[in-house]
């Protein structure tokens, strides 16, 4: 007989954990981490190198409008939209009456003046901050897909702002140019070849060729990456009989004899390459500091003898074989820059890709890594970077624009402008003259050439802006020995009838300085911690 023993069933409450209650909003939290998509998650170090860059925007977003070149731009556009056509030649400065105009920059002088008349002033601090993010975004991206590491793309976009943070705190269309730099240069290094760049390269040159004259560096790196490839086949092979067969070579190629004939979609057609030539040889150019050679008495110069000296060591150590093409492209544009120190803009971002990615080679090298593991990836990381996103963008002076709307009073409009352009912007000034209009021909120092276009009296006779290549050149010449002080300085300011003249306190001090001393023939009608502003007691 056989027993059977049941024992008692043992108590659930005993013989199971309880599990700890979750906090507020736990079980929200994991829905997300487990039903995000997968394209949908970051990693946390993705996510902060967004965060980053979301701080960089909202930095440069309060940066103050510079009191230069953006305002004379803003005019051009202003007359291209009231004439519904481009200026033949120089409309705004009397004294340049009948040179013939090529504009370079139409496109982005139209949007910009659009922009600002619908949205006001903090629309044109967006635009630069946008267009600053972008780059250093593009380059950050380019960097970690190639190296494979967000610190090799922390690391190029840092050193990209590092090297070109002076030529970057101005709002030009120069901007829109290394904009397009930066998709010519994604393409060009892209690891895998797309279709779609087939028709991405051409009309980003047909916009950039519209937005600016800077077109010319775009086909200048192309050149670099055909001629490089061409050199690493011919020394890979020993023969060149390669270069026929080779498809990226082809590519290339064919991608440079593309966007060179996109370019002729603009409104001058050939024209345009021969007036970028000869802008960039004028000789007026030549006496402004923006155009002088790249040295080490400017800070800039620093700069870049910093990151150059960083990328050779990174060269040194790193195991990741250098191309021609990345030391073509590195040669020349330095050349470039120690020619003139424009050049900079697009020599920076080459020196901060390489010096990323090999400096991450080197260091994998030094630590003995191999390979690498994934790194996590969430939901929540994509809504914290989303997240940082908004928060730069609303708080922002355009995000703040959109969100609480227009400037109610005049008074309001008044201190939105005055806390979005910089301290030496000659915003009062503006409006002294606009009370009393000067008669005749002014004279005015070139810093302040392009914000009187912009907000000084519309009749008034300017004598230069930052257009100095349209100046001729005895007109320039007078300028610059007025503003010297060189012999017969008083005897030009009576040949050309001047009888206002409107200075920069600091850069012209010995100016301001000689006509008070003249008070028998003039006298000081304004005076501010920026600008003075005389008048003729007899007028011409």
């Amino acid at each position: 007989m056989i027993a059977l023993t049941v024992e008692p069933e043992a108590n659930s409450s005993q013989s199971e954990t309880p599990e700890p209650p979750r906090r507020k909003g736990e079980a929200d939290l994991s829905l997300l981490e487990d039903r995000a998509p997968a394209w949908a998650r970051m990693s946390r170090s993705s996510a902060g190198l967004i965060a980053g860059l979301g701080l960089l925007f909202a930095c440069a977003s309060f940066l103050p409008l510079w009191h230069t070149d953006v305002w004379g731009h803003l005019s051009y556009g202003r007359w291209i939209v009231q004439n519904k056509a481009l200026p033949p030649t120089e409309p705004m400065l009397p004294l340049c009456e009948g040179v013939r105009f090529i504009d370079t920059a139409w496109l982005s002088q139209v949007a910009a003046y659009l922009a600002e008349k619908q949205l006001g002033v903090t629309a044109l601090q967006f635009l630069f901050a946008a267009c600053v993010t972008f780059c250093a975004a593009a380059l950050a991206y380019l960097a970690s897909k190639r190296s494979g590491s967000n610190l090799a793309g922390a690391l190029a976009a840092g050193t990209f702002l590092f090297v070109d943070y002076q030529q970057l705190i101005i709002a030009r269309p120069q901007l829109a140019g290394m904009v397009c730099f930066m998709v010519v240069f994604g393409i060009l290094t892209a690891q895998r070849w797309r279709p779609s760049f087939w028709i991405a390269m051409p009309v980003t040159f047909a916009f950039w060729a519209n937005l600016h004259g800077s077109f010319l560096m775009g086909l200048l790196l192309i050149a670099c990456f055909v001629a490089g490839r061409a050199v690493d086949l011919v020394r890979r092979t020993g023969t060149t009989q390669a270069l026929w067969r080779d498809a990226m070579l082809r590519r290339h190629f064919l991608l440079f004899q593309l966007s060179a004939a996109a370019v002729l979609l603009n409104p001058y057609g050939l024209e345009l390459y021969f007036e970028t030539f000869r802008i960039a040889a004028n000789r007026n150019l030549q006496d402004l500091v923006d155009w002088d050679p790249l040295t080490f008495r400017m800070s800039q110069g620093k700069a870049a003898a910093i990151a150059l000296v960083a990328l050779i060591a990174a060269l040194r150590c790193s195991p990741r074989r250098v191309s021609a093409a990345e030391a073509l492209s590195l040669t020349i544009f330095g050349l470039g820059a120690c020619y003139s120190s424009r050049i900079i803009v697009w020599w920076a971002p080459l020196c901060a890709w390489s010096l990323a990615i090999h400096a991450e080679a080197a260091l994998r090298k030094w630590r003995q890594l191999d390979s690498r593991p994934a790194p996590p990836r969430s939901g929540l990381s994509t809504v914290a970077a989303i997240g940082i996103m908004w928060i730069a963008f609303a708080y922002s002076p355009f995000g703040m624009r959109v969100i609480h709307g227009a400037p109610k009073t005049p008074e309001d409009a008044a201190r939105r402008l005055k806390s979005s352009v910089s301290i030496q912007t000659a915003v009062a000034a503006a409006a002294y003259l606009n009370e009393h209009p000067p008669v005749g021909q002014c004279f005015n120092t070139y810093e302040w050439g392009d914000y009187l276009l912009w907000a000084g009296p519309a009749n008034a006779r300017w004598f230069v802006a930052s257009h100095a290549h349209l100046v001729p050149r005895e007109v320039w010449e007078d300028y610059l020995r007025i503003v010297s002080l060189s012999r017969d300085w008083e005897g030009r300011l009576d040949r050309y009838g001047i009888n206002t003249v409107v200075l920069e306190r600091n850069m012209s001090a010995d100016l301001v300085r000689a006509l008070k001393e003249k008070s028998h023939d003039w006298s000081l009608e304004y005076e501010d911690h920026v600008t003075a502003i005389f008048a003729r007691k007899r007028p011409i």
